[in-house]
């Protein structure tokens, strides 16, 4: 999918093995993701990203920044898509939203709207009731990106780190 953002040319596409320093770089970017990730062992993002590859059920996401003419740019932003059933909701499917990020130097210029319009109309091609994500509580940025894209704060997400 490709996307006017600016002055330039977003584009979508399934992230390839070879993206993956591109990812993790864009995953720890900040001082949340520096303290989580460490990209010293790659062994274990390949791995994940093997499992999520083969599971038609997730996507992984990149979002290249393309200039006049270029067929291919640098990886800017990506995320991951998860489609989850679900009994609830008379059986509906939902799909959960993850790992959202743009690169600093082009947020607030249309990447991250025109990404999150994607992922909505995926969700509906694929029959989702609805579309979820969580997002750290500390990122108040976030929450107000979201929350002007019609997302609710309707629950209180927990979780129990293993």
């Amino acid at each position: 999918m490709i996307f006017a953002v600016g002055s330039g040319t977003f584009r979508l596409r399934p992230a390839q093995k070879p993206d993956l320093p591109a990812i993790l770089r864009l995953l720890a970017d900040d001082r949340r993701g520096a303290s989580r990730e460490d990209t010293g062992d790659l062994t274990p993002y390949e791995q994940a990203f093997d499992a999520i590859h083969a599971d038609p059920a997730h996507l992984l996401v990149v979002g290249e920044l393309l200039g006049e003419g270029e067929s291919v740019g640098p990886l800017v932003a990506t995320f991951q898509l998860s489609f989850i059933p679900g009994l609830s909701r008379r059986g509906s499917w939902r799909s959960q939203l993850e790992a959202v990020r743009v690169d600093r130097s082009l947020r607030g210029k249309g990447v991250g709207s025109a990404m999150i319009g994607w992922v909505v109309a995926e969700s509906r091609r694929r029959g989702c009731s609805l579309v979820q994500l969580t997002t750290d509580k500390s990122r108040q940025d976030a929450h107000r990106f979201y929350e002007r894209l019609g997302f609710a704060a309707s629950h209180e997400g927990m979780k129990l780190t293993l």
